[in-house]
């Protein structure tokens, strides 16, 4: 199992906004480039609208970038569209056996470790802007 596409797919649609921020980007346009359902585009709209990271008007066709791509960090992405709960990145399996000396401890000697990645993931992501993916982007462009 990995992390939810929902990342993923929040990062394209917010370095899309930006790319096309001369034209209008509608949930279908969005939607296009994702290759994906609009009705998919906007549920995370309304997630990264919630989070304040774009600004959306009901009944008018277009989203924009509620901050600068300096502002907004891959970990505030994470957090909006709700890829994992707090601590919960790994699950560890329920009701390992008491009788047997592993299943009595397994959970608390992993749970230390997979909170320990998370944190490091994390801090990984509040390092990263959307400006760096845009700079990214606009770069491997030239290069093709």
């Amino acid at each position: 199992m990995s992390i939810s596409s929902r990342f993923a797919v929040g990062i394209h649609i917010l370095t899309l906004i930006e790319s096309n921020k001369e034209g209008v980007t509608s949930s279908e346009f969005l939607a296009s480039s994702v290759n994906t359902n609009p009705a998919v585009i906007r549920k995370l709209m309304g997630m990264l609208k919630k989070a304040g990271l774009i600004e959306v008007h009901p009944g008018i066709a277009g989203a924009k970038l509620a901050k600068e791509l300096s502002d907004i960090t891959m970990f505030e992405v994470y957090k909006a569209v709700n890829v994992v709960k707090e601590k919960e990145l790994f699950s560890i399996h329920e009701n390992p056996n008491p009788d047997c000396p592993v299943g009595r401890n397994i959970q608390n000697t992993i749970e230390q470790l997979f909170t320990a990645a998370q944190f490091a993931m994390e801090k990984v992501l509040r390092n990263v802007t959307l400006e760096d993916i845009v700079k990214d982007m606009a770069t491997k462009e030239n290069i093709c």
